[in-house]
């Protein structure tokens, strides 16, 4: 599991990803966050523990307006979210697990999720939204379940919301600090974060 999550908030910075994500949002503003969001909102290997922390380190130095950064990223959460619930609603479970490569989902994972879904509705999608590399994983479940749409937007955007607020407001305070012993401490601290979110999470899906 740690693993996975130092996968998640850490490698990406080194493996090339922090470079493109940084050059995109700075050439693209908005735009590139919106995009970048929906992608990873699809399941598709973007870190929104790289996106936003980047969102809001550019607000920190006035090159994006901090509640505009915000809203865009959650405008690119709800569309990345609509996407994998539509195909989980109109495509179902045969057609999906028959082509889990193109969907670059695990079946392992889908059938965790799956199965927790089952069991939590409402609450499993909430905190899904908080879980880092599995976040976007959820809709799927939620669309073969053919969950109220009301319901699946209202719990999925609340949990993306605090997820999202809480990732900008590292990238506004620590990434844009110049004290490089603040800036990594923030990092750690934000590590084990979110490996205990990830902890709390795993053991809920677990126990049902």
């Amino acid at each position: 599991m740690i693993g996975i999550l130092l996968q998640a908030s850490i490698t990406s910075i080194f493996n090339g990803s922090y470079q493109v994500i940084y050059n995109l949002i700075q050439s693209y503003g908005y735009g590139a966050i919106v995009a970048l969001m929906t992608i990873e909102g699809t399941s598709l290997p973007v870190p929104s523990e790289v996106v936003i922390p980047l969102a809001g380190f550019f607000a920190e130095k006035g090159a994006l307006n901090i509640f505009l950064a915000f809203f865009a990223v959650l405008i690119g959460n709800t569309l990345g979210m609509a996407i994998d619930y539509a195909i989980g609603y109109y495509l179902g479970k045969d057609v999906i697990y028959k082509h889990l490569e193109f969907f670059h989902v695990k079946k392992e994972s889908l059938d965790n999720f799956d199965k927790w879904f089952n069991r939590n509705g409402s609450f499993a999608v909430f905190i899904s939204r908080m879980i880092p590399e599995v976040r976007s994983i959820m809709s799927i479940p939620a669309g073969f379940a053919k969950m109220p749409l009301k319901k699946f937007f209202f719990w999925s955007i609340l949990g993306s919301a605090i997820w999202d607020a809480v990732l900008m407001a590292f990238g506004y305070y620590a990434l844009s600090t110049s004290n490089i012993a603040i800036t990594f401490a923030a990092i750690g601290l934000f590590v084990v974060a979110l490996y205990i979110i990830f902890r709390y999470a795993m053991k809920k899906m677990r126990k049902g």
